[in-house]
């Protein structure tokens, strides 16, 4: 029958079909919503201030902390479809307080600023919490199944978003485009109610507080004790520290290349664009192959070695146009490439490290290398260091950021015939977006 083709064409069950267009209008409202407002993130951090970056992604880093256990408190205690309105609720209320506040010119600095670390953390917990409903939804095997078509979703969103901005932002004016966020947002509030409502009524209850305060912790301990794991750790300061140097040079490269604000969210709504876009190609044409192919501790290795060169081209010509295909090529390489590979590395590990270590890497780790290396920048550019200096002493770190990837390729290699020569099937971790 016709009305069976579309479920057939995408391997649906046909009562698979509602939820499933529930939860990819969910994250394609999610992170359009998030995209568009992702560029005037980086223009805040701007108007706050370029010397004042390292503070403000210290202040992120230290509010994560604050949050996180209060989260793991909320999702112990409270029931999904309450803690999703919740949480979306007060992020959008948030953001409307942020517009009146911009549109007032209230202390704009110190505003700036506050936009700048709330955007990072609103990021951070509403990716979180939507696959934290797809678990809740759908069974393991329909995860297997369906999570790739409902994240295609997310990523014509993450299109979609920095699309909207860079054709609105000269028209409207980059604060003007908060409350099209906002919307986004409530929209995907109801998308997210649309997909609770197939939730299985006898799934188990969420796991206590206590216990989600103490996976953190306890995942600290296990790094701590675990070469492997600390090898992992090194790998994702080496990437959150030469991320946070790039982004202070593109602070400074556009804040001399554009005077006024509209100009520069759209040049980084242009960069979030191409970026999605690439990242796009390579996931559907280029990952998978790529893994197959060159093998895992190469494919660790193709993103640094890149970004060595990049810095290396930045040390020589430090322009708009050097600055803006480094980024985007480093940005897509990472989505399509660095991230899932590195995702890979914990699928050799026990399921307690898999959601304990990971937690505590995913969170204090990457959010405290990025807090570390913004003082290590600010104190190399006091010390006299200039763009092209600062560029160049990256480059070596890339190069060992490299050679890092290539030894955890190997180790999880061996992980894995040890597992299989122990008789032991390895499992693979589901890793979305």
């Amino acid at each position: 029958m016709k009305t069976d083709l579309l479920p057939r064409l995408l391997k649906l069950e046909r009562s698979e079909l509602a939820p499933v267009l529930w939860a990819f209008s969910y994250f394609f409202c999610l992170l359009c919503g998030y995209y568009i407002v992702r560029p005037l993130r980086d223009e805040m951090g701007i108007q706050g201030g370029v010397d004042a970056l390292a503070w403000v992604f210290t202040a992120t880093f230290v509010l994560m902390l604050l949050i996180v256990p209060l989260f793991g408190w909320a999702v112990g205690r409270f029931s999904r479809p309450v803690l999703v309105t919740v949480s979306y609720g007060v992020f959008i209320a948030q953001m409307l307080v942020f517009f009146g506040i911009m549109q007032a010119g209230l202390a704009p600095e110190w505003t700036a600023r506050a936009f700048f670390v709330w955007v990072s953390v609103f990021n951070l917990f509403v990716v979180s919490l939507f696959w934290s409903v797809m678990n809740d939804v759908f069974s393991q095997d329909q995860a297997l199944r369906l999570f790739g078509l409902i994240a295609a979703g997310g990523s014509l969103g993450a299109i979609a978003g920095p699309g909207l901005t860079a054709l609105l932002a000269s028209r409207l004016g980059p604060v003007n485009l908060l409350p099209l966020s906002a919307l986004l947002l409530a929209l995907a509030l109801l998308c997210a109610h649309g997909v609770l409502r197939y939730r299985p009524q006898n799934m188990a209850a969420p796991a206590s507080s206590a216990a989600l305060r103490a996976g953190l912790w306890a995942g600290a301990t296990r790094v701590l004790r675990s070469p492997y794991l600390l090898g992992i750790c090194v790998f994702i300061l080496f990437y959150s520290g030469l991320s946070t140097f790039l982004y202070f040079q593109q602070a400074r490269i556009v804040e001399s290349a554009f005077s006024d604000s509209a100009s520069r969210t759209r040049v980084f709504a242009l960069m979030d664009l191409a970026t999605n876009v690439l990242t796009l190609g390579l996931q559907f044409f280029a990952t998978a192959r790529l893994v197959a192919w060159l093998g895992l501790p190469a494919v660790l290795a193709m993103i640094p070695l890149a970004v060595a060169a990049g810095f290396g081209a930045l040390g020589l010509v430090p322009t708009l146009i050097v600055l803006v295909g480094f980024q985007v090529v480093r940005r897509a390489g990472n989505y399509a490439l660095t991230k899932p590979a590195r995702e890979m590395l914990f699928s050799v590990l026990s399921p307690e490290d898999k959601y304990k270590s990971k937690n505590f890497i995913d969170t204090v780790v990457y959010r405290g290398g990025d807090a570390a290396s913004g003082w290590v920048y600010t104190g190399l550019a006091a010390a006299g260091l200039g763009l092209s200096a600062i560029a160049f002493a990256a480059v070596p770190l890339a190069l060992m950021w490299a050679l890092l990837g290539i030894a955890l390729g190997r180790a999880r290699q061996r992980r894995a015939e040890e597992s299989i020569t122990n008789g032991r099937q390895s499992p693979h971790a589901q890793t979305g977006v």
